[in-house]
């Protein structure tokens, strides 16, 4: 209890309560057998120093807030803006394409790992970035989340890439080649629908899910976010409706909006059609390095 809360470190009561139920649900199904679970609170502000993600573990008493982005949605400039802001989510959603996060039921599940390229870690030596990704499976809302490639992984990209000559590589093209790049920590960011953490944080992640699942409940849901919407439009209480949400976060967005798939997935797939994208550039080859 000295957990529950809305200050820093805290989890909301309705969020625990969510959690919890889905992973007593899922524990007594046989779903999962992990002795920790996992909640999200994507009501609440984004920030490296903003704990919004959970890792609970009620047999050993434990309970640590980490860091945690949301999705960036998207600026269909002229027909749609369901973008969000780098600190506060006003939009949220399950469609595919929309780069939203869809709060709801997820459970964790196989564990990948792709190579993205080198970086430079000292004058003389780099290092491959090897990004692991946590696949979700989801149901109702968040049934489309294997579809849409919903998962967690480090917050942490390279930009800037370009082609190194590096035969010895074992992950060099037929051309002697491999991608080399600038590594960025966008910790505290936004992210395209997934849940991203700091790398730091990435590693503890990995070790509890790995051959063993767990459930992660991401709040609001749809119902959460349209409720809201509602109370707010005819300017009544959240607390005396029985909601919740961040008073920081609603301060900065007034209201939410859930943009459904079934409306917007049609919108996106005629923007596309009608602004297609460039044909990809080369990656270029690296000078200097």
């Amino acid at each position: 209890m000295a957990h529950v809360g809305e200050g820093e470190g805290q989890i909301a009561r309705q969020v625990l309560q969510r959690a919890r139920a889905l992973y007593l649900q899922k524990s007594s199904e046989g779903a999962v057998r992990n002795p920790c679970y996992f909640a999200m609170d994507a009501t609440r502000p984004n920030g490296k120093s903003g704990g919004r993600f959970y890792v609970i573990c009620e047999s050993n008493r434990s309970f640590h807030a980490i860091s945690a982005g949301h999705g960036s949605g998207r600026n269909l400039k002229g027909v749609a803006d369901f973008g969000n802001g780098r600190q506060c989510a006003k939009n949220f959603g399950n469609a595919m394409d929309s780069d939203l996060t869809a709060g709801g039921a997820y459970v964790t599940a196989e564990t990948k790992s792709s190579f993205k390229g080198y970086y430079r870690v000292s004058a003389n030596q780099d290092a491959a970035f090897v990004r692991a990704f946590i696949q979700f499976d989801g149901e109702g809302e968040t049934a489309n989340a294997r579809q849409r490639a919903i998962g967690g992984h480090a917050a942490a990209g390279l930009k800037g890439v370009c082609l190194k000559k590096d035969p010895g590589s074992p992950y060099a093209n037929r051309d002697g080649y491999v991608p080399f790049g600038q590594l960025v920590d966008y910790t505290g960011g936004r992210s395209d629908g997934c849940t991203s953490w700091s790398p730091s944080d990435v590693q503890q992640i990995l070790s509890m899910v790995r051959n063993e699942p767990t459930t992660l409940y991401i709040y609001p849901d749809a119902a959460d976010v349209n409720a809201v919407a509602r109370v707010m439009a005819a300017g009544q209480s959240l607390l005396r409706a029985g909601l919740y949400w961040n008073a920081f976060c609603l301060k900065e967005i007034r209201s939410p909006k859930f943009w459904p798939k079934e409306s917007l997935e049609p919108i996106i797939a005629q923007y596309n059609r009608d602004h297609p994208a460039p044909p990809p550039r080369p990656t270029p080859i690296c000078t200097g390095q």
